[in-house]
């Protein structure tokens, strides 16, 4: 059992929590067994930019995709399933369903979403949205922050152990490059962490989300990881997607959705 990084919010740099409208950090976490990790984290205020979530046309690198639409800011977004690129778990895109592969009984109904409507951002567990969102929803899991506490215990949070065959492998298990989208009282976190090689060791769920707290998000919610995990800034990639054996990826794994900041008209 790998133990938390205790150590975590010692080692926040005060910048994270600036007031700019948006704002790139990137830092080490050590761990207390001696592992480390290098954390990216964008954060937005939400008074001035608002998420939208993006079915990618065709597979494509996240960053190129924001060069060819001019789309400056962007953290990955769900699940998908290979070779066809379709989204894993439920998407609603303006109030209208997407295409989609559903995620196993009886996960679907539970498993987390992000969803934006009329300006308004929430996180929270699929059956606490209604049958048919208004706005965008982005199904993909586990929670890990909820009321400003890390919600991730136990070894199967939201049934992805039970339901790895629709995946390249147990999300659950050990620690890998990850993805996550964080809410504070007026700012949204994007955050990716670097993995496997050497320097990176990336983080464990429960580790990801104790980073969350350690930021102040009062909600938070994992994304694709591994080789997908993918933070555009100003139009650049900023971590470092590697595939299943260290191999960088210079411009990280083509994806099927993402998450766009826009800034507010």
């Amino acid at each position: 059992m790998v133990p938390p990084p205790l150590s975590v919010h010692r080692r926040l740099p005060r910048s994270v929590l600036s007031r700019r409208a948006a704002r790139l950090e990137r830092f080490r976490v050590r761990f207390p067994d001696g592992a480390a990790t290098t954390v990216h984290v964008a954060s937005y205020a939400r008074d001035a930019f608002c998420p939208r979530v993006v079915a990618l046309p065709e597979p494509l690198p996240l960053v190129r995709w924001c060069r060819q639409e001019a789309v400056g800011h962007a953290l990955v977004g769900g699940f998908f399933q290979r070779p066809e690129y379709l989204p894993l778990g439920e998407l609603w895109l303006g109030g209208r369903a997407g295409e989609f592969v559903p995620f196993l009984e009886p996960w679907g109904a539970g498993r987390s979403c992000l969803h934006v409507a009329g300006g308004n951002v929430g996180i929270a567990p699929r059956n606490e949205f209604p049958a048919k969102p208004p706005g965008d929803l982005l199904q993909a899991g586990p929670l890990l922050v909820r009321d400003g506490v890390a919600v991730v215990a136990g070894p199967d949070p939201e049934g992805f152990s039970a339901g790895a065959v629709q995946f390249d492998s147990d999300i659950t298990d050990g620690r890998y490059p990850r993805a996550a989208i964080g809410l504070t009282d007026d700012r949204m976190l994007a955050v990716a962490v670097d993995g496997r090689n050497r320097q990176d060791a990336g983080m464990t769920l429960p580790e990801l989300a104790e980073l969350l707290v350690a930021l102040g998000a009062g909600a938070g919610l994992n994304l694709d990881g591994g080789g997908s995990a993918s933070l555009v800034h100003d139009g650049r990639l900023r971590n470092r997607p590697r595939e299943q054996h260290g191999l960088d990826l210079l411009e990280g794994r083509a994806v099927a959705t993402a998450i766009a900041f826009q800034p507010r008209s």
